[in-house]
């Protein structure tokens, strides 16, 4: 299965100077376009030895700090993210033909924004985060409804709920932000604000330039390669023309275009 993308080509020079700006230009549009709670992202995570895992959560809230979200902090993600603040969230705006992609690190809110946030949730979903101990194993459906029915029991609606003390948010303050546009015969685009590290001034960001050059427009790349790298020489047992430690045959390295990266897996 394969869709024909047809949308509005991605101009940096159109582009404002700050990412969140740019991500409130394109969150809007989310927005109104009526998609299915355009505040879902993938979160992923992974533990210090690097193995990955990934949910989709909702955002609750950005702003020039970064992009919070709220969970329960015994969950696999909050397990995950105390042992290694690395993370990345993924918006899958489809039917736009577009999404964001922000890396970054995660770190705790204060009790008083997890709580400030806690009073808006409506009362079942409040009881529901002191019933369901996330990523643990219950005996079965009828456990879960049963704590349900005894917190509702103790807290009737209009009662104040608690917040749980293993519950709250993380704050995400991005690295990077890339935004991608989807467009015909595979040729997208994809613009990335990267954060400038040791910056004098808090929050600066760099843009990463997008300079297409001979034989290439947006994600496509057509790379002429040197004839003595085409034709066939002698080789290494056991290793390929080019490859570390064949000094019979040098490969030019290949370079990566500043700014552009390839096209997603399946896209």
């Amino acid at each position: 299965m394969r869709e024909h993308y047809r949308s509005t080509p991605l101009d940096e020079a159109e582009l404002p100077a700050e990412p969140m700006e740019q991500f409130v230009h394109w969150f809007k549009d989310a927005a109104a376009g009526r998609l299915h709670e355009p505040n879902a992202m993938v979160v992923s995570t992974a533990t210090p030895d690097g193995r990955p895992s990934s949910r989709t959560v909702l955002l609750k809230h950005f702003d020039d700090r970064g992009f919070v979200f709220y969970t329960n902090y015994a969950s696999r993600k909050g397990r995950e993210l105390d042992a290694n603040p690395h993370l990345s969230l993924l918006f899958p705006w489809h039917p736009l033909t577009r999404q964001v992609v922000v890396t970054g690190t995660a770190a705790r809110v204060g009790r008083d924004e997890t709580a400030a946030y806690f009073r808006t949730r409506p009362h079942g979903s409040q009881l529901g985060a002191w019933a369901s101990p996330q990523s643990s194993v219950l005996a079965s459906r009828e456990e879960l409804l049963r704590r349900y029915e005894e917190l509702a029991g103790r807290y009737p609606a209009g009662a104040q709920v608690p917040v749980p003390p293993e519950w709250g948010g993380y704050r995400v303050t991005p690295e990077t932000v890339e935004f991608w546009q989807g467009h015909e015969n595979r040729l997208h685009d994809r613009l990335r604000y990267v954060r400038v590290p040791g910056s004098p001034a808090a929050g600066a960001w760099s843009g990463w330039p997008r300079e297409p050059g001979p034989g290439r427009r947006g994600d496509a790349q057509y790379v002429r390669l040197p004839e003595a790298v085409l034709r066939p020489g002698p080789r290494t047992p056991g290793r390929c023309p080019g490859e570390r430690g064949n000094p019979r045959a040098r490969v030019p390295p290949r370079r990566k275009p500043a700014g552009r990266t390839g096209e997603p897996a399946g896209r």
